[in-house]
């Protein structure tokens, strides 16, 4: 079974403005240019490489790390590339307000936790929760701290068939009697 508390630093993905930047496409998470690579172990290096501000994500980031992100994040393609570049980073989690379908589909049947919070928002808006903080996220009983700053906020529990896939490490993997 996966461990369902998870710790570790946060990326938050806002502009200068400090709002979470919207409409992350898959084309940004992870370019067309690359998708000639198949190897998911060499997918990290390019993780964010057409998001401004962001290229150089993939040589900042640590296993266990957990992305923060606006609203509608995987917008675009079904590029299973734009979800297995950050299990090649050994990423942990995203937490946003919402995600493209077909995004927030592909991270589940690969076992990837992808946790909705419509608080973070505001919480990154007024400072309470910055990149490099530590947090934490209890993707069962759907809570987050940041425990840098001794803050809260919310998230959606994982529902059943989410957290499911994810105790068996993808669709693949689930095996039902």
């Amino acid at each position: 079974m996966r461990e369902t508390m998870l710790r570790g630093r946060v990326w938050v993905l806002a502009g200068a403005d400090g709002r979470l930047i919207e409409d992350i496409d898959t084309d940004q998470i992870f370019h067309n240019a690359h998708l000639h690579i198949t190897e998911i172990s060499q997918m990290g290096a390019f993780a964010l490489g057409n998001l401004e501000g962001w290229k150089d994500f993939p040589e900042k980031a640590r296993p266990g790390d957990i992305l923060i992100a606006g609203r509608n994040f995987g917008a675009g393609s079904s590029r299973q590339q734009a979800v297995d570049c950050f299990v090649a980073l050994g990423v942990a989690a995203i937490a946003a307000p919402s995600y493209s379908a077909i995004y927030f589909r592909n991270a589940v049947n690969t076992g990837f936790p992808v946790l909705r919070s419509g608080g973070l928002e505001q919480a990154a808006a007024e400072g309470r929760i910055r990149s490099g903080d530590e947090v934490e996220l209890d993707l069962a009983a759907g809570r987050g701290r940041d425990l840098t700053r001794d803050g809260a906020f919310p998230l959606e529990p994982m529902s059943a068939v989410q957290r499911e896939i994810y105790e068996a490490g993808s669709l693949f993997r689930l095996k039902k009697d």
